[in-house]
């Protein structure tokens, strides 16, 4: 059987780098059997602003609803997004903070601290670009936009393992640098596929 695999792209230029990343992930898990779905989430009409908090549900807009139908459906998710200001395209954490909430992605138990993961059974990667190297980025900023799709979203919902790839730097890489991440990011999909 094959496995079904939600592509998620974070970055708002259908023309960036993460863009043919996400491209062709796609394209080794097709290779490899995987039914896929992408989403770039520039191209979803939503509000990114959880305007009342969690005081007042907002109604999802259909674009996030049928985003959030592929999420439910796959059973490995592929996050890819640059690293802007240390942390996730403004886009996508609104995504985030529109469509991973109480009910959807997870459920506040009452009288309680804990909670239930709803998104259990699934798996992910998440694949990110920088400007400088990994190592500099987790040195010296301790690796933060990862942390909070990882372990502050992700891994809260219920998807676990969440492995990561690293990309970088992406602005000073040649073109030879950048085919053979191309490359790379291929094999993770036709492996996983």
């Amino acid at each position: 059987m094959s496995k079904r695999i939600a592509i998620i792209n974070g970055h708002p230029d259908p023309e960036s780098f993460n863009t043919a990343l996400a491209s062709v992930y796609a394209t080794g898990a097709k290779r490899a059997g995987a039914s896929v779905q992408t989403l770039h989430i520039g191209e979803l009409e939503f509000d990114p602003n959880l305007r009342y908090g969690y005081r007042k549900r907002m109604d999802l807009e259909p674009d996030l609803l049928a985003a959030l139908d592929t999420i439910r459906w796959a059973e490995h998710l592929v996050w890819v997004h640059p690293v802007w200001w240390s942390g996730l395209p403004a886009q996508m954490k609104g995504f985030i903070d529109r469509l991973f909430l109480p009910g959807l992605t997870f459920q506040y138990r009452t009288n309680s601290v804990w909670w239930d993961k709803l998104l259990t059974g699934r798996s992910a990667r998440i694949i990110t670009t920088l400007d400088q190297p990994f190592w500099y980025y987790q040195l010296a900023f301790g690796n933060p936009s990862v942390k909070q799709l990882k372990r502050g979203v992700l891994q809260f919902c219920g998807v676990n393992p969440v492995r990561v790839s690293y990309f970088g730097p992406v602005r000073s890489a040649t073109e030879h640098q950048r085919h053979r991440w191309l490359t790379q990011v291929e094999q993770l999909g036709h492996q996983l596929g």
